[in-house]
C-alpha cells in the first residue's frame, strides 16, 4: 500500500468531555502491536516524523522541555512543549502549545488499547483534532505493521477522508448538557486551529 491509495477507515471510538480546563477529546484505538512498540512510535523523533502532525527535537520519553514543529507542506510552526509524565510504556503526557496531550497504553490480548486525551481551548477544535488524529494514528498503525505510507497531515489529509471524518465526529457526542460550555481562556485556539487538517 502506498500513500496515494491509503484510506484511514471509519472513525475510531471518540468522546468529548468539558471541564474548567477546556474541551477534551477522548480517542480510543485498538492496535495489534505491543505497548513497547507503540511507546516507541509515540516518543522516538525518527518514528514521529513518519506519522505525527509534528516533528520533535528530542525523544519525548523523558521529562522536560521540547520543541514540536508542525508541518503542512512548506509551512512550519514551532511550538513549545513540556513532557510532564513519561511512564514507559503505559503513560505519556505533554503540553503542545496551549494544548495538553495524555496518552495511555493498556496491554490487551491482541496488542494495545491506546487512549489519547487531547485538551483544547474550544469545542470547535475537537472535530478537527479527532479527524486529524484518526488519520495520523491509522498511518502510525501502518508504520508499526512494517508498511509505512509516510505522514498524511495538513492539506494532504483532505485527500484521505479528513472532511468526512470531521463531519462525522460531532454526532458522536452531541448532547444538550454539553452545549454552551465556555472555552478555556475565553478565545484562544489550539495548535490544531492553526493546522486544522492534521
Amino acid at each position: 500500500m502506498n500513500r496515494s491509495t491509503f484510506l484511514p477507515g471509519p472513525l475510531a471510538e471518540v468522546d468529548c468531555l468539558a471541564d474548567e480546563d477546556g474541551w477534551t477529546l477522548v480517542f480510543v484505538r485498538e492496535l495489534t502491536h505491543p505497548p513497547e512498540d507503540v511507546w516507541e512510535v509515540l516518543t522516538d523523533p525518527a518514528q514521529l516524523r513518519e506519522w505525527a502532525p509534528f516533528t520533535a527535537d528530542r525523544n519525548l520519553g523523558k521529562l522536560g522541555p521540547a520543541t514540536l514543529v508542525m508541518i503542512d507542506g512548506d509551512v512550519t510552526e514551532e511550538l513549545s512543549a513540556e513532557v510532564v509524565r513519561a511512564d514507559r510504556p503505559t503513560a505519556l503526557e505533554y503540553t503542545w502549545g496551549d494544548d495538553q496531550l495524555r496518552w495511555g497504553l493498556e496491554p490487551t490480548a491482541s496488542g494495545t488499547r491506546l487512549t489519547l486525551r487531547h485538551t483544547v481551548a474550544s469545542e470547535a477544535w475537537v472535530p478537527m483534532v479527532a479527524a486529524g488524529w484518526h488519520i495520523c494514528l491509522a498511518v502510525a498503525d501502518r508504520l508499526l505493521a512494517g508498511s509505512p505510507v509516510g505522514p498524511i497531515v495538513g492539506e494532504r489529509a483532505k485527500e484521505h477522508g479528513w472532511e468526512e471524518l470531521h463531519d462525522a465526529t460531532p454526532r458522536r457526542w452531541a448532547s444538550p448538557e454539553r452545549a454552551g460550555r465556555p472555552p478555556r481562556n475565553g478565545v484562544r485556539g489550539s495548535p490544531s486551529g492553526r493546522q486544522p487538517t492534521r
